[in-house]
């Protein structure tokens, strides 16, 4: 299926918007996105029929695409199947047993020759992808319409681009997706981070001295880019999941310029090599994290070809604050990957990602416990496979919790049930991404066991008012307080402080309240609303490093959500939030295209 075909079959569905009116690549065209995707479902895909570069004066004849994936309905419908059904294929693949009489050596054979059309073929023609031919000094990236998403980011990125790499001895490939900075017309930064797999065949190039072959593909079947994604081990190509899920082979083409194969129904291919012995400063970018990612120096790639379709589409996504496009990516990761998951922790029953957690900085699950210490085995288990290892706050339920996705009924489960000797604190790998912990690529680790009961006594319930009036004497720095939970046995205290000192120095301050509280939560006065309970946990799972900004003292547990700095410890810089830019939002306004709601506004802080 084409980006086209796949634009096609979701207006079947009503769920594609077409926005005529020319707007800019620079800031106009994903803001509108940005909002699109906060609407309830998702909104609806975006294409953009007149992109426009206001500032160089320039009109493309390729179209923008966006929010493809930006929700469930959507999703399924370019999966072509049940995304749930996908998983369980894979569970039964994943316990396929030797057949014991004729009929099931029959069946299995029905099964293994169904196999035949996961894997990739390929071809000795061109492609679609290769109609159009630009090489050498015609080489322009300035004529595609790459977006540029926030105010402060480093230039245009490409972020739905679908990066193909292979081993030196070119025995092993990759298919993964990374921001992609356009440097200037034939050279883009390679935002692989160090612990991703074209990261490691680089390292092999470097050694070796040698220059590394890449080539970009954007658009194509929907699902290519979402394979791009998908959390596989080292040395498996990621279009076999392409083959299993739609069960027809990916068709490659060899790209001009470079050995690498791709699929020959995408929309544009950027081809080029890599000089490891050159390092660009690349960024900074606003990140899905919701925070600007710090410019940093990464590997440069020079382009050494452009090839595309006659009349190509230009898919690109949107990043930032939640909820995102990957919102709905990451549900059919989690779902499809499950069955894998659990060839490792047998009793997992289920797991869940919520998108305010930006996926790597917050893991729900429910597993049955069989032992003593089998939840902490769990824990450690997550932190060291493959992806899962860059999470950061794992939260374990036992079988008899409600539904993972079910916040309000599952909190109470977890209060009620919650001392802090729940609490398991240690260290491992983070996402280079995370800007919290002490030292880049290293941080805490938080893990909290609700599966066991304990006898709880409950503590005094007061207005927040009143509550307020008797912390401030001990903590003048605290402006608001509100209560969470309050039915539990531990409600949750959110206090926004106008912060003159740490949290190391204050917590134990409380301890004169303790019939009062039980977990105490600490944001910043400035850019947070303490009433608003979706953005206060991607604030907190954004802003806490376990080993330093989680303090016990008695029965209150401390957290500390705010800003770090020196005062802290910190020593690193701390970046700031991707925001709108409000004149950019008047303008869509202005033209009647910006539609979402103003209290959706107000809730995911554009």
């Amino acid at each position: 299926m084409t980006l086209a075909k796949a634009l096609d079959l979701l207006k079947s569905h009503n769920e594609v918007r077409v926005i005529d009116t020319p707007l800019d690549i620079y800031l106009e065209i994903p803001h509108l996105a940005y909002a699109e995707v906060k609407k309830e479902d998702g909104g609806q895909a975006l294409l953009f029929t007149h992109p426009i570069d206001i500032k160089n004066k320039k009109e493309f004849s390729t179209p923008v695409v966006m929010n493809l994936f930006g929700s469930y309905k959507r999703t399924e419908l370019l999966f072509g199947r049940d995304v749930e059904g996908v998983a369980t294929e894979i569970e039964k693949l994943l316990h396929m047993k030797p057949p014991q009489g004729f009929k099931e050596k029959v069946g299995m054979l029905g099964d293994l020759f169904a196999m035949k059309d996961i894997f990739p073929k390929k071809l000795k023609t061109r492609g679609a992808c290769q109609e159009i031919i630009v090489q050498g000094d015609d080489v322009n990236l300035y004529d595609l319409p790459v977006l540029t998403t926030w105010e402060e980011d480093g230039g245009p990125f490409i972020t739905m681009g679908q990066v193909y790499t292979q081993s030196l001895d070119g025995e092993v490939v990759n298919l993964g997706m990374y921001r992609l900075q356009v440097y200037d017309k034939n050279h883009l930064g390679m935002h692989w981070q160090i612990h991703k797999d074209s990261s490691h065949f680089f390292d092999q190039y470097q050694r070796a001295g040698k220059k590394m072959p890449v080539s970009i593909g954007i658009g194509g079947d929907p699902l290519y880019t979402w394979c791009a994604t998908a959390p596989l081990p080292y040395g498996v190509n990621e279009l076999l999941l392409y083959g299993l899920i739609k069960k027809e082979s990916p068709k490659l083409v060899q790209s001009i310029s470079t050995p690498l194969y791709v699929p020959e129904d995408l929309d544009f291919v950027i081809e080029g090599w890599v000089d490891p012995e050159k390092l660009v400063l690349e960024g900074p970018f606003g990140d899905h994290t919701g925070y600007y990612t710090l410019a940093e120096h990464y590997p440069a790639l020079e382009v050494s070809a452009i090839t595309s379709r006659k009349k190509p589409l230009y898919l690109a996504t949107v990043v930032g604050k939640p909820p995102l496009e990957d919102k709905y990516m990451g549900w059919a990761t989690e779902r499809i990957f499950l069955p894998l998951l659990k060839t490792n922790a047998a009793d997992l029953i289920d797991y869940h990602m919520p998108e305010n957690g930006v996926f790597h900085n917050l893991i729900l699950a429910k597993m049955k416990p069989l032992y003593k210490g089998h939840t902490k085995q769990f824990m450690h288990l997550f932190w060291g496979s493959g992806q899962m290892s860059f999470v950061k706050h794992a939260l374990f339920f036992g079988e008899d919790a409600p539904k993972l996705t079910n916040y309000e009924a599952l909190l109470t489960y977890a209060l009620n049930r919650f001392i802090p000797k729940c609490l398991f604190i240690s260290e491992g790998i983070t996402d280079a991404l995370d800007h919290s912990s002490p030292e880049t690529l290293v941080g805490g680790k938080l893990g909290i066991d609700f599966t066991s009961l304990h006898s709880l006594k409950k503590p005094d319930v007061i207005d927040s008012a009143l509550l307020l009036e008797r912390i401030r004497p001990l903590l003048p720095e605290v402006c608001e307080v509100t209560q969470y939970m309050r039915h539990t046995a531990n409600p949750i205290t959110v206090m926004s402080v106008k912060k003159n000192r740490s949290l190391a120095t204050t917590a134990k301050m409380l301890t004169s309240l303790e019939p009062f509280l039980r977990i105490v939560v600490v944001v910043d006065a400035e850019n947070n609303d303490i009433n608003n309970p979706y953005m206060l946990l991607w604030r907190v799972a954004n802003n806490i490093d376990a080993g330093r900004d989680i303090c016990v003292s008695g029965s209150i547990v401390s957290v500390d959500g705010s800003t770090k700095s020196l005062m802290d410890g910190f020593e690193r810089e701390w970046p700031g939030d991707v925001l709108c830019t409000p004149g950019v939002v008047d303008k869509l306004k202005s033209l009647s295209l910006w539609d979402l709601d103003t209290k959706r506004e107000q809730k995911y802080q554009l």
